[in-house]
């Protein structure tokens, strides 16, 4: 086999990558309620049973039985961290599986490279150069393959901590907007009637 015995490995590894890459990517594209217009964010604020599908949901339950701002600080607390951390770990794999790949690769290249030197030390005639191939073969196949899977997969994971960041963000201006109105509302309950 071309590219030598962690061919196997790197091609279990860039299936895994790719595995949670693309699982990743379909649950942001599920949850894109954080793509919508931010002029629109004071209106559904304002009027959140007008707020439809899960951008719905996330205003009426940050809302729902607050009467002050820490009430609404402590429920957007509790949305954040159903939300972003669950990414933030498949990120993390994602990581650890894309570190992983290149080194199987530079391991490949140790392990053709080995097998060069010990070609050029028991070979003899036309032969050498034969084995002396076949090692230097292996050893780059294996780094490129590694490099091949880590590459794409780096950009995709840059990629995806921004939208994560992005999703922060959203529930950032959600919640200075939630919390506003709380204020207001307040305000005008506390002051005297004329």
């Amino acid at each position: 086999m071309a590219g030598g015995p962690l061919m196997i490995p790197l091609a279990i590894l860039g299936l895994m990558i790719y595995l949670v890459l693309g699982e990743l990517f379909l649950h942001l594209l599920a949850n894109s309620y954080f793509r919508n217009d931010p002029n629109e964010y004071g209106h559904w604020v304002d009027r959140p049973e007008e707020a439809k599908g899960k951008l719905g949901e996330i205003i009426r339950y940050s809302q729902e039985g607050c009467r002050t701002t820490s009430d609404v600080r402590l429920r957007f607390a509790e949305i954040r961290e159903a939300t972003i951390p669950p990414v933030q770990r498949r990120i993390v794999f994602a990581n650890i599986l894309l570190g992983a790949a290149p080194l199987t690769g530079l391991l490949g290249t140790v392990m053709g490279m080995l097998k060069t030197f010990l070609s050029l030390s028991v070979a003899t005639g036309g032969n050498t150069i034969d084995f002396v191939a076949g090692g230097i073969s292996e050893a780059l196949i294996t780094t490129q393959t590694g490099l091949v899977f880590a590459i794409p997969g780096y950009v995709a994971v840059t990629f995806l901590k921004k939208q994560m960041n992005e999703i922060d963000h959203f529930f950032t201006q959600l919640e200075i907007l939630t919390a506003i109105k709380f204020e207001r509302q307040n305000k005008e309950k506390s002051q005297p009637a004329a």
